[in-house]
C-alpha cells in the first residue's frame, strides 16, 4: 500500500525536493525531536541542516538567490517537517510569511535589501500583530507609530511572536493615524495601520535601542520554538521601513501573509495527523490483549480507518488551497477550510493514536504524548476555528447571494 496523503501532478523537481526534505526529517529530527521538545531546546543543528538544503529561501523568486517553488511545493515541504516535529516548521513558517509579504508588497530597494539574505538564511523573519488584550480582534491594536520628521516612533507591546528572540527581521503591524481625522480612524481602523520592518540583533533583551525581547513565554507544548513579546519604547525607524513605502495598508499586508500561513497552518496538522497515525498503526500492530494483537479487534481497525480517511482528507483540501493561490486566483475561503479541517482532524487523529496507546500514550517516553501537547496550538494559530467559520460563511454568502 502507497503512503497516505499522496499527491498527484507534481514535477519531478518537486518530487526530488519532498524526497530530500522527507529524507532529511527520517535521519535529522524525528530521532532527536522528542529529546530537544522535552528540555525546550532550539534546533540549532536542524535548523542549520534546513539552511544547507535551501528551504529558507523555496519561495523567494530566483532573482534573489531563492528557488522560486511554488506555494503547493512549500506546503508539501512544511506538511513532512510537521510530521517529524511540528515546532520546526514554525521556525520557518514566519520566516516564509514575511518573506513573501516582502515580494508582494515591498519597495524595490526593500526586496533587495532584505530578499536575498533571506533566502540564503543569514536574515531569520518573524512577524507580529497579536498583542495582550487582543486576540483575533485585530482592528483593537493599540501599539501606534508616530511620525517624527524623517522616522517614526513607535510604542506598544506585542505577544505571541514566534521567532522573537532567534529572528532578526521582524515585520511588526501597529496603527497610524497618519493622514486621517481621529473619527476616520475610529470608524476604519483597519485603514489606519501600518506594517514596519524591524531589523534587530538575535537573542533577549534590548536588542535595539527602544526594542526589547523579553524571555520565552513558557508552554504547554510547541516548545524549542521561542514564542516571545515584544517591547516598543520610543523605538525609532526611518521612514524607508514602511513596507512598501506607503502608510495604511498594513492590515491588508498582513491579512495576505497570514491567507498564505493559513495554509501552512493546514499542513502542519497535516503533517502531525500523518505521524500520530504512523505512530497509532505500529503500535497496535506490537502491542498484544486476549491473545493477538490490537490491531486484529474489530474497535481498534475501525480507528485506524477513521484516523486514515480523515489524514487523506485534511491532505486534499491543503493541497487544493494551495494550488489555487498558486493559480493566482483568490483562496481565502479554500485556506479557511483547509485550515479548520486540517486543525480539527488533527487533534482528534492524535487523540485516537493517544487511544490506541493506552497507558502508554501517557508517558513522556512514547512520541504520542509529545504530539497530544503540540495538536492544540493548531486550533488557534493563524485564526481560531470560529474566525475560520466566520471566513467561510462571509464567503458563501458572497457566491450563494439569494437573488429575490
Amino acid at each position: 500500500m502507497a503512503r497516505l496523503a499522496q499527491t498527484h501532478g507534481l514535477t519531478d523537481i518537486q518530487q526530488e525536493i519532498l524526497s530530500t526534505v522527507r529524507d532529511f526529517v527520517d535521519k535529522e529530527i524525528i530521532p532527536v525531536a522528542t529529546e530537544l521538545e522535552h528540555r525546550d531546546e532550539y534546533p540549532q543543528q536542524i535548523v542549520d541542516g534546513l539552511k544547507e538544503l535551501g528551504l529558507f529561501g523555496l519561495m523567494i523568486p530566483e532573482e534573489y538567490g531563492g528557488l522560486g517553488e511554488s506555494l503547493l511545493t512549500y506546503a508539501l515541504c512544511v506538511e513532512e517537517i510537521a510530521r517529524g516535529w511540528m515546532s520546526v516548521s514554525g521556525i520557518i513558517n514566519t520566516h516564509f510569511i514575511v518573506a513573501y509579504m516582502l515580494k508582494q508588497h515591498g519597495t524595490q530597494e526593500q526586496k533587495d535589501h532584505f530578499l536575498p539574505r533571506m533566502a540564503a538564511g543569514d536574515v531569520r523573519g518573524a512577524f507580529s500583530m497579536s498583542e495582550p488584550g487582543l486576540g483575533s480582534d485585530v482592528s483593537a491594536i493599540t501599539s501606534k507609530a508616530v511620525r517624527d520628521g524623517d522616522e517614526y516612533v513607535l510604542n506598544g507591546q506585542k505577544m505571541w511572536l514566534t521567532n522573537g528572540g532567534t529572528s532578526t527581521l521582524v515585520a511588526v503591524l501597529v496603527r497610524s493615524d497618519e493622514g486621517h481625522s481621529p473619527e476616520e480612524a475610529a470608524a476604519k481602523p483597519h485603514k489606519s495601520m501600518t506594517t514596519f520592518l524591524i531589523e534587530k540583533e538575535p537573542g533577549f533583551g534590548e536588542v535595539r535601542p527602544g526594542l526589547t525581547i523579553p524571555g520565552k513565554i513558557d508552554k504547554m507544548g510547541y516548545k524549542g520554538v521561542d514564542t516571545t513579546e515584544l517591547i516598543m519604547d520610543g523605538l525609532r525607524l526611518p521612514a524607508d521601513r514602511v513596507l512598501g513605502g506607503t502608510t495604511g495598508r498594513g492590515f491588508y499586508q498582513m491579512m495576505d501573509g497570514v491567507e498564505v500561513g493559513r495554509v501552512n497552518v493546514a499542513a502542519r496538522g497535516c503533517g502531525v495527523a500523518q505521524r500520530a497515525f504512523e505512530l497509532g498503526v505500529r503500535y497496535a500492530q506490537q502491542r498484544h490483549t486476549f491473545g493477538k494483537p490490537i490491531a486484529q479487534h474489530q474497535a481498534i481497525q475501525f480507528k485506524l480507518a477513521e484516523m486514515a480517511t480523515k489524514v487523506e482528507a485534511a491532505h486534499a483540501m491543503m493541497v487544493n488551497a494551495a494550488r489555487k493561490k498558486d493559480s493566482g486566483e483568490r483562496n481565502d475561503l479554500e485556506a479557511g477550510m483547509a485550515k479548520y479541517l486540517a486543525s480539527e482532524y488533527c487533534k482528534e487523529v492524535v487523540e485516537d493514536a493517544f487511544r490506541i496507546h493506552g497507558g502508554y500514550g501517557f508517558s513522556k517516553e512514547y512520541e504520542i504524548e509529545r504530539l497530544y501537547r503540540e495538536a492544540p496550538m493548531l486550533l488557534i494559530g493563524e485564526g481560531t476555528a470560529e474566525i475560520q467559520k466566520m471566513i467561510i460563511g462571509r464567503r458563501l454568502l458572497e457566491e450563494y447571494r439569494f437573488q429575490g
